[in-house]
């Protein structure tokens, strides 16, 4: 540890803000600025990143060999699984040491090749770059596709002959990023950006080859908690503009070859209704929650769609079952399943309503349904990996249910699966309901005398469930002797709806808790010793992370807080900041006194007190359009003043990325590496 550098001291302005006869003074509320071109702020942000580089110098050949290690792990010359989409195959490609993909496609029955979009090329002269996708005309001739140059997740979009590269001159600024092609082959529907709160609540019709000022504004969402979204069916004939707020859903309609008609409901939003749709022939599959908390799958014909006494169950609703997600192809239905957190894919013939379970490797694993355009196809794609099998690509015959590997992501350095050992266990929280917990270590390595160290992650916000899946870069981790588990905290849907509902309002605390409850468990049953222990989540899960600091600090060595949302109140009143009012169903609504005072008293930024913290390590990036930087910023600057011990409190901010951190597939694991790196200081691991 260098004597040169001091941890940068913040200045004090008290800000005090008052609401429900309660006053809050908040000595660090300057460090807020939207522009981000405040020279004193900028300046404490560098200060912060020289103090981490001084304190962690003595590491920092640990984290190149840290950071080769995770790299070198990634094949160099790689590429996707080819999807078939109306005649052409797509692949994304990479090359050598290339950062970004390339994309192609090429005839189906021919070899010419077609290079659509070289990212590496694009992103040249850019500290970031993000292409958010591309989306084809229905003739085939033109890619739309949007770039985010800064990582606010506002994109530029633009369109480009495929054949001939021609780029033309329309350029449709502060977008979500994707354009939806009518089937005209002249007109997209786009959603464009608030530039402050960020939020996409006009949706306009572009025809190509005009101006962004003549564009038709189709729909605007007036109400602040509802997201907006577009989408095209499978089919291509219908275009959906999606409404989602956190406890209720809408969709439109409009016909994909009338791009001048209005989007018309799919059904009047209904209190505490969510649901989502596809389209197969001249029936609408609707996964819904409508008298069924854990969901159940019914049909509509497509003129029946607002009257749901003629909605018929096709998967009825059980109680122990959450219906995750769904496709339709012409012969059958495949949906997605969990039951008691162990997920499951199910096939249903539609001709006879035949079932089949389809076949997988591990106990405990994460699948999803995965890209399958074509409806007439008799095969379904699924992706697939465990905590000790790589990302896979699978292909099932729809009728006999024979697997195909299409694709194992190959990891090299001679990882062999069989070093490695999963377990599911189930932890007693104090109110008594069973946490579910993934864990993995290497075998060779693990000790049943409980000396391990322990690396536990969690999320548990939004329903976002965090399923055991594989990572390469932990291999770093659990090849020096860490255990790493993932806590399924309640405010996931690991164990269906109600498990979701029992983690956020009024219910939240019981996420900190499981976190928790969860750590002491694992140490009692020796899967780790309980002075070796750090917790680590990011953006909500940071919010996770801060609280748990403020509850039991005593239980970690030390904590990874990435992009965290830790000034819940301050954020909350102010609608703003991005993402504010969408989410008062997730947290409550501060306005009203019994939701601030609940917020309030678990709040991370305002709960800090004066007492021991552990070690820290924050992260951020100055462009976050999520979660802003000014949060963790002043949450460091304010654990700096209280905190009475002397464990590490580093601060890193990019300066050039958002939030999701640097772009690029290697650029991202220096930070990866500057984690472990933290981590296996602590325990004094050189190597």
């Amino acid at each position: 540890m260098t004597n040169e550098v001091t941890a940068p001291v913040a200045k004090k302005v008290p800000f005090e803000m008052e609401i429900h006869d309660h006053k809050r003074v908040d000595d660090y509320y300057w460090m807020r600025d939207d522009d981000r071109q405040d020279p004193e702020i900028l300046t404490h942000l560098e200060a912060e990143n020289t103090y981490l580089k001084a304190e962690m110098a003595h590491t920092e050949k640990f984290q190149e060999k840290l950071f080769e290690e995770i790299v070198g792990r990634i094949k160099k010359d790689d590429s996707s699984v080819p999807v078939k989409r109306r005649g052409y195959w797509y692949q994304a490609k990479f090359d050598g040491e290339s950062e970004y993909p390339v994309h192609l496609r090429w005839k189906d029955g021919e070899k010419k090749v077609t290079t659509l979009f070289d990212v590496n090329r694009m992103a040249e002269g850019h500290g970031y770059f993000n292409l958010s996708g591309f989306t084809i005309s229905e003739n085939n001739l033109i890619a739309a596709f949007g770039t985010d140059k800064v990582s606010r997740r506002i994109y530029e979009l633009e369109f480009i002959k495929i054949e001939t590269g021609e780029v033309y001159s329309d350029k449709l600024i502060d977008t979500q990023g994707t354009a939806i092609w009518a089937n005209d082959n002249e007109h997209v529907f786009y959603i464009k950006k608030d530039p402050q709160t960020l939020l996409g609540q006009e949706v306009y019709r572009h025809k190509l080859g005009t101006d962004q000022s003549e564009d038709d504004l189709v729909y605007r969402e007036d109400d602040d908690t509802f997201y907006t979204a577009l989408s095209k069916s499978r089919d291509g004939s219908v275009i959906f503009l999606h409404h989602n707020n956190t406890t209720k859903s809408g969709i439109s309609i409009l016909d994909a070859n009338d791009p001048m008609a209005n989007f018309e409901p799919f059904l009047p939003i209904e209190e505490n209704h969510e649901y989502s749709v596809e389209k197969l022939g001249e029936e609408y599959f609707i996964l819904t929650n409508w008298r069924a908390t854990n969901f159940r799958i019914m049909t509509v014909g497509i003129g029946s769609t607002a009257d749901k006494s003629m909605w018929q169950d096709v998967v009825e609703h059980r109680e122990t079952v959450y219906v995750e997600d769904f496709t339709t192809f012409n012969n059958a239905l495949v949906i997605q399943e969990k039951e008691n957190g162990i997920n499951r894919v199910r096939v249903i013939a539609l001709g006879s309503g035949a079932s089949m379970d389809l076949n997988f490797d591990d106990p405990v694993f994460s699948s999803y349904i995965s890209n399958n355009p074509e409806v007439g196809s008799d095969v379904v794609r699924l992706s697939y990996s465990s905590l000790t099998t790589p990302p896979s690509v699978y292909e099932y015959n729809l009728t006999s249910g024979e697997r195909t590997v299409l694709k194992q992501e190959d990891v090299m350095g001679g990882f062999i699966a069989s070093n490695y050992r999963s377990e599911r266990i189930f932890v007693k929280a104090r109110d008594a309901k069973l946490v579910p917990v993934s864990i993995v270590y290497r075998k060779d390595m693990f000790n049943k005398d409980g000396n391990n160290p322990l690396f536990q992650y969690a999320y548990g916000s939004y329903g976002a469930t965090i399923d055991p899946s594989f990572s390469g870069p932990r291999l770093s981790l659990l090849d020096r002797g860490v255990v790493y588990a993932i806590a399924h905290v309640r405010g996931s849907q690991m164990l269906g709806r109600p498990w979701y509902e029992d983690g956020k309002l009024f219910n939240k605390k019981n996420s900190f808790y499981d976190f928790i409850d969860v750590t002491k468990e694992l140490t009692k049953q020796n899967y780790g010793h309980p002075e070796k222990v750090y917790a680590m989540g990011g953006s909500a899960g940071g919010l996770l992370m801060g609280g748990v600091l403020n509850m039991a600090p005593e239980l970690y060595l030390g904590v990874g807080a990435h992009v965290p949302f830790v000034d819940l109140m301050t954020t909350m009143l102010d609608t703003s900041i991005p993402l504010t009012t969408g989410e008062y169903d997730e947290w409550g609504n501060p306005n009203v006194k019994d939701d601030y005072e609940y917020m309030l008293s678990y709040s991370p930024y305002d709960q800090i007190e004066r007492k021991d913290y552990p070690n820290i390590l924050v992260t951020t990036g100055l462009w976050d359009s999520q979660v802003q930087y000014f949060e963790p910023m002043k949450w460091v600057a304010k654990l700096r003043e209280y905190k009475t011990d002397n464990n590490k409190l580093v601060f890193e901010t990019d300066m050039e990325a958002g939030h999701g951190g640097a772009s690029g597939r290697f650029k991202k694991y220096k930070q990866t590496a500057l984690e472990f790196a933290f981590f296996f200081d602590l325990l004094g691991i050189t190597e």
